[in-house]
């Protein structure tokens, strides 16, 4: 189910870069970059074990929200490995941070917050902390590895490259950290995107394998990530007037700086600027992280039914009841998923 397992079958500059890693003065952070497919986990897989065979103490940092290797998707994780092990599958989180989304273009802000947020807890309890990263790094890609390494300051970062395609990154991020280049190793290979789908599916059905559904009041719990709930809710007069002028069944309303319209039947386009309208539908399935009071996330849930009058949703997740309890926040994502593993589409940021 992961596509990194551990290996010491490696080309001989992985063993240079865990002695570095070994010399080097701890705590120190050390940030993997490299395109789709170039082996980035792998990599990280190796120097964990390898100085976890050491006796120092690694923390592993998946920042990866599509391909994660610790469950579950749409979330940044940090782990700290006790032992050796074959793959970051097998790694018991330590705490996550929400995006909400499998594909982080347009997500900068959060994917390098998420990073910062997860970095400086680990820098507190190992020597190493390793940084695993999205494949994503040209246009909006390279920008977000930029506000990452500024805002990590990393001890190292490693390039993987297999002809230079990094030279520029590399430059641009040189003025946040020492740099080093490591080569593509012949044993690694592309992944379609249907392979992908498939080892997505197969997180979320083994992350949701026990989940139960769950009343969040939203009375209590904040709803974030979203333009509903904001503002004061629609007098009867505007709900009857709205659903007149557009013929949209309006389920619930707010008025903020604009209208923000919860509909049934939503027709699409061809309404003025002042009114924002959801289609109910997109609600459903919809997937959610639950934030503690730290803005940490223990982990997601489904969305399954709202019922705006009572102000109560309806989701499905493993959380415990515990964990549940020091949820503050329910904040929508941009996905939206079944508890079997089979993804409905991906959202617009703006869509809700």
């Amino acid at each position: 189910m992961n596509k990194a397992t551990y290996t010491e079958d490696v080309p001989p500059d992985r063993p240079e870069l865990l002695e570095k890693l070994l010399r080097m003065e701890k705590p120190a952070t050390v940030m993997l970059i490299g395109s789709t497919d170039s082996g980035k986990t792998t990599l990280l897989t190796f120097l964990a074990n390898g100085l976890l065979k050491e006796g120092l103490r690694v923390a592993v940092v998946d920042g990866d929200v599509g391909q994660k290797g610790i469950l579950p998707p749409a979330t940044l994780s940090l782990a700290f490995p006790e032992r050796p092990f074959v793959s970051i599958g097998e790694l018991e989180a330590y705490a996550h941070y929400f995006v909400g989304t499998i594909s982080p273009a347009g997500y900068v802000g959060e994917m390098a917050v998420g990073v910062k947020r997860l970095v400086d807890i680990a820098v507190e309890k190992a020597d190493i902390v390793l940084v695993d990263t999205t494949g994503f790094v040209t246009a909006q890609g390279a920008e977000m590895k930029r506000l990452k390494a500024e805002l990590l300051r990393p001890d190292l970062m490693v390039f993987l490259e297999r002809a230079g395609e990094l030279s520029h990154l590399r430059r641009l991020l040189s003025a946040y950290g020492e740099t080093t280049v490591l080569r593509v190793s012949e044993g690694a290979r592309e992944h379609s995107p249907e392979e992908r789908k498939a080892l997505r599916r197969e997180k979320w059905r083994e992350y949701f394998s026990g989940a139960s559904t769950v009343e969040v009041d939203l009375s209590k719990v904040t709803p974030s990530g979203t333009g509903l709930f904001r503002g004061r809710p629609l007098i009867p007069e505007e709900r009857e007037l709205l659903a007149a002028i557009f013929r949209w069944l309006v389920v619930a309303g707010w008025k903020d700086e604009k209208y923000y319209v919860v509909t049934a039947g939503f027709g699409g386009e061809g309404h003025p600027s002042t009114v924002h309208a959801v289609d109910f539908e997109k609600l459903s399935n919809l997937l959610v992280g639950f934030i503690d009071g730290e803005g940490l996330c223990p982990g997601v849930g489904i969305i399954k039914w709202i019922n705006f009058s009572e102000m109560k949703a309806q989701v499905l997740t493993p959380l415990s009841a515990e964990e549940l309890e020091r949820t503050v926040e329910l904040r929508f994502g941009r996905i939206r998923v079944l508890e079997g593993g089979e993804e409905l589409g991906l959202l617009r940021r703006n869509e809700i």
